[in-house]
């Protein structure tokens, strides 16, 4: 099977999971109660929603361009909101796929240095996409556990469980890790040994150099505390979005309780979900966040569906949206560099 094929089966493969997840978590929905729960939603709320999901994608933007700065000072703040919302929109379909047209754009429109080569190269945009990443991650795992030394009675034994189930206890989590570590450590060094001797070697050493330029920006980045910032404001505009999808169902009993607390929680929970490589998160986040709201708040699954499709596709359509607007700016607005 060649590349291109094995490329294809790989997105089919993913799609068909997501088809697989969705008929799962719908198939016991009640249409006509769940229409009508639609029916009642305040939209104005939604509204608030989407147009803060529009915002924090510029807000990220502005925090990627940070990490940017130290490899190429000339990077604009709309190059990186284009190069976040077109990603964003490419994942909604294929899932991934954006991450490497954003590292793509991103050196597009590079500045050249004195050789005429640009000085992003794909490999040190990449590292710089994967110190974000990291950082958010250790932002989720850092949000969750402070959350729940506050909360653990309510929200800890739900964690744990579902912990549990999806690595085998404790020990599939530290097998995890350790084997990532291994892996990783293992690779380097076959890599670092193997670099003189030409060839495919060398180019994939040359890589690893590139990938590590862009995981260092981060040690050579300006104001890293407005870059903190950044993170707290970003992060606390998603619990914003979580609440004001559950302030539009205020009118429907089992949400006229919820608290901002519980916006946190589903924010962190939804957040984590992501990490599931189907396309724009379809199914795996209904699945997580309704699942959570039947097991901590003792909502029928039907019901927690509700906040799941209203927070998700909202979103979804902001991200499509916010990337087709990118797209036509780039097409017709953009000076190619």
């Amino acid at each position: 099977m060649d590349k291109k094929a094995k490329n294809i089966a790989g997105y089919v493969f993913w799609i068909a999971l997501a088809v697989i997840l969705v008929y799962f978590c719908f198939r016991g929905v009640d249409w006509g109660q769940f229409i009508s729960a639609l029916k009642d939603c305040k939209w104005e709320w939604v509204a608030v929603s989407m147009i803060l999901g529009a915002n924090v994608f510029w807000l990220r933007g502005l925090r990627w361009r940070m990490l940017m700065l130290p490899i190429d000072e000339s990077t604009s703040r709309i190059t990186c909101f284009n190069a976040y919302n077109i990603c964003m929109a490419a994942n909604l379909v294929i899932p991934r796929a954006g991450e490497v047209i954003r590292c793509g754009y991103l050196v597009r429109h590079s500045a050249k240095d004195q050789d005429g080569k640009r000085k992003l190269s794909f490999d040190k945009v990449l590292g710089t996409l994967l110190i974000e990443r990291l950082w958010d991650t250790v932002i989720i795992l850092l949000m969750a556990f402070v959350l729940l030394r506050a909360m653990w009675k309510r929200f800890g034994p739900y964690l744990l469980e579902s912990m549990e189930k999806a690595l085998g206890g404790s020990r599939g989590l530290i097998f995890l890790v350790a084997g990532l570590i291994l892996l990783i450590v293992g690779t380097g060094i076959l890599f670092w040994k193997m670099k003189d001797r030409g060839g495919v070697w060398t180019k994939v050493w040359d890589f690893v150099l590139g990938l590590k330029d862009g995981l260092v920006s981060f040690t050579r980045m300006k104001n890293a505390w407005i870059f903190l910032l950044l993170t707290v404001v970003i992060w606390t505009v998603y619990t914003l979005m979580c609440w004001t999808i559950l302030l539009a169902l205020r009118d429907i009993p089992a949400y006229a309780d919820m608290r901002f607390i519980d916006a946190f929680f589903l924010m962190i929970l939804g957040s984590m979900s992501s990490m599931i490589p189907v396309p724009g998160g379809f199914g795996a986040y209904h699945s997580v966040v309704a699942g959570a709201l039947s097991s901590v708040w003792g909502m029928p699954f039907a019901t927690g569906m509700i906040f799941a499709t209203l927070s998700h596709e909202s979103q979804a359509v902001t991200q499509a949206l916010v990337g087709i607007g990118s797209y036509i700016h780039e097409s017709f607005f953009r000076k190619k560099g």
